[in-house]
């Protein structure tokens, strides 16, 4: 760690960031907030964030956040249980927003600072560019986090009217992943690496959205997704195919697909044609898409061009007849 970096303490930044200076311990946090200290730990740890025992380690803004959790509670919105899986996803999402901003403006912010003006010895960098910049960065969250919502709500009101069960609903869910990643890692430099998994998230995050879909979620060498219907996701896969696989400086790609019913629960997708879809991929030859036959059926003959594949054992599916699937 640099010498300009040495001094900036966590009491520092938690001051810089939180708004007050830490001085509370976790049970005057939770007499202030009116809840059980048991509870409070419970719902700090499910933010993610590593208990500090007797220490005064709390601000006020811990006050606030926890009071309004447990306003929601008294209110009979939220039991404990669920306030913990909202904590728990609340926590996993802005856990890998703030490691992602940090990760890819923290070159630019100490030569931006560097140029402006000289440091003091123990500044710390990104503490004041986000005090100096932060509230842009909140409204732009507030702003994604409110249309991500808004289609949420659009979602779960739509399956609503088709099925009882507005968690679980008919999804085409396709998987796509990086040819031989663990090999390529260990050929490539970490910085490489590093802008290959960078670049094949930004581009196949590109194509999914354009086309209608959602990434659920990505794994560094493979990205998962769903859309309502098959041909969206076929088009879909054809582009990520497209802006990864055909490109020389890229791995290859493979993609499965699978249609069916799907749980949608806590920001992901569990069910068969998730496993399905993910099973396929081993199957499907470089840059190719390979689908099961609930997709292939649903796939317009004219456009799509279907070739059943030999069967062959599928982990936890038994003998499956995978479908090679392509442009005529």
């Amino acid at each position: 760690m640099s010498s300009d970096h040495a001094g900036a303490s966590q009491y520092d930044i938690d001051a810089t960031f939180l708004g007050s200076a830490p001085g509370l311990t976790a049970e005057e946090v939770a007499e202030r907030a009116g809840m059980e200290v048991d509870r409070a730990r419970r719902l700090w740890r499910s933010l993610g964030f590593p208990e500090r025992g007797g220490a005064p380690a709390y601000t006020e803004a811990d006050v606030e956040a926890l009071a309004t959790m447990a306003g929601l509670i008294e209110a009979g919105l939220l039991d404990m249980d669920t306030a913990l899986n909202v904590a728990r996803g609340v926590g996993l999402s802005m856990a890998r927003l703030a490691d992602w901003e940090v990760g890819a403006i923290s070159q630019r912010a100490e030569e931006l600072y560097a140029e402006s003006e000289p440091r003091e010895e123990g500044d710390a960098v990104m503490a004041r560019m986000f005090a100096d910049y932060g509230g842009q960065f909140e409204r732009m969250m507030l702003y994604a986090w409110r249309r991500h919502l808004a289609a949420a709500v659009a979602r779960i009101e739509s399956s609503r009217g088709v099925d009882t069960d507005p968690g679980t609903t008919e999804l085409t869910v396709g998987f796509a992943d990086i040819v031989g990643f663990t090999a390529l890692s260990n050929e490539v430099s970490r910085e490489k690496i590093g802008d290959i998994v960078e670049l094949f998230e930004s581009r196949c995050g590109d194509v999914i959205n354009a086309n209608g879909g959602r990434l659920i979620k990505s794994m560094g060498d493979a990205v998962l997704f769903v859309n309502d219907e098959p041909m969206p996701a076929f088009v879909t896969a054809e582009g990520i195919i497209n802006v990864i696989g055909r490109d020389q400086r890229m791995p290859d790609v493979r993609v499965g697909l699978a249609s069916g019913s799907v749980v949608m629960r806590l920001g992901d997708v569990f069910g068969p044609p998730v496993n399905m879809a993910s099973r396929l991929t081993a199957v499907a030859r470089r840059n190719r898409i390979i689908v099961d036959h609930a997709t292939a059926d649903r796939l317009p003959a004219g456009e799509v061009e279907s070739r059943p594949l030999p069967p062959r054992p599928v982990r936890g599916f038994g003998v499956v007849e995978p479908v090679a699937v392509r442009r005529p």
